[in-house]
This record gives structure tokens, C-alpha cells and sequence, in this order.
């Protein structure tokens, strides 16, 4: 695996180092020892899947409230998204920072999103899988958001959403 600092700290692009041969190609998805080596302890305590059934479909911009924070390690296997993580950190000097990058199954391309950054994607093709692994196990009640086109953040999203949840367009403004 090869990982990538991006500008927001806690923020870091993984890919595959694929082994191919005339059967097809084999890669290791995760590997704590890996990740710990690259000063990344990350590891998975549970594993979700999003299926997206069409293009243009928004799911964001989600995060777990203190005292319950979550990493997560996001990867396409089925389709093609435009992933985005926001820094939440108000100490952080790239507080209300945002990157983004193109998961696809295609690329093996997958992004660890630290503790207290908002995340969310956008489908780019109909039939799109992601598949989450949290360094948590799931409690409800501490699952909180911020809206996908909120100014205090200006994301840059490649495409307007086309299927929304009503939870995901109407989170109130950053700070209101």
C-alpha cells in the first residue's frame, strides 16, 4: 500500500499495490502493521456497505459527535464516487477545509478520514458501492451533519445531487 498525505492532517489517500499475473490481480485492502508503519494506527472494528443505485446520489456530509468520534477507511468496489472529508477540528489549522478525490473500483483508490471530519460522496455512476471500514463499533445517538452545500465549507462538488435524503439536504448552516 501506498499512502498520500493530503493538505488537512488525518486526512490520507491509500492505494493498492497490486500484484497481477495471468489469473488477475491480488491486493491486500488493509493491514494494520501497514498502516502502523505509515504513522497510521487504524484499525477496523467494523465494515458497512452503501449501495447507490444511481448517479448523482449525495450521502454526507456525516460525522460521530464527541465523545464518539470515528476513523474511517473508504473504498469503492462496484462504480465510481467523489469523496469528501471536511476538518471539524476547531484547533486545527485547516479547520472547515475540505478534500476530495475519485474512488472507483477501478483505481483501488481508498481515503482514511480521521477522527472529527465530517464525510460524505457523491455517486458518479449508477450502481455504486462503498464499503466502510470504522475503527468503532456503531452507536445511535451520536450521529450528527453538516450540509453538503453549507458556504462556511464552499465544496466543490463535480455534480448537483439528483437523490438526497431529506436529512442530508436540510442540516442547518455550520454554527447556526
Amino acid at each position: 500500500m501506498r499512502f498520500t498525505a493530503t493538505e488537512i492532517d488525518g486526512v490520507v489517500i491509500v492505494d493498492l499495490d497490486l500484484m497481477s499475473d495471468e489469473r488477475g490481480a491480488f491486493a491486500r485492502l488493509h493491514c494494520p502493521d501497514e498502516f502502523a508503519a505509515a504513522g497510521h494506527s487504524f484499525v477496523p472494528q467494523q465494515t458497512s456497505l452503501s449501495r447507490n443505485a444511481k448517479a448523482g446520489t449525495l450521502r454526507g456530509m456525516h460525522y460521530e459527535a464527541a465523545p464518539r468520534e470515528e476513523a474511517k477507511l473508504v473504498r469503492v468496489v462496484r462504480g465510481r464516487i467523489f469523496d469528501v472529508a471536511v476538518d471539524l477540528r476547531p484547533d486545527s489549522p485547516t479547520y472547515r477545509r475540505w478534500i476530495g478525490t475519485e474512488l472507483s473500483a477501478a483505481n483501488g483508490r481508498a481515503l482514511l478520514i480521521g477522527k472529527g471530519m465530517a464525510h460524505g460522496f457523491v455517486t458518479l455512476e449508477d450502481d455504486s458501492d462503498v464499503l466502510y471500514q470504522i475503527d468503532r463499533i456503531f452507536e445511535p445517538g451520536h450521529g450528527r451533519g453538516v450540509r453538503w452545500n453549507d458556504p462556511a465549507f464552499a465544496i466543490v462538488w463535480p455534480l448537483s445531487p439528483v437523490v438526497i435524503s431529506e436529512r442530508d439536504a436540510t442540516y442547518p448552516d455550520f454554527g447556526a
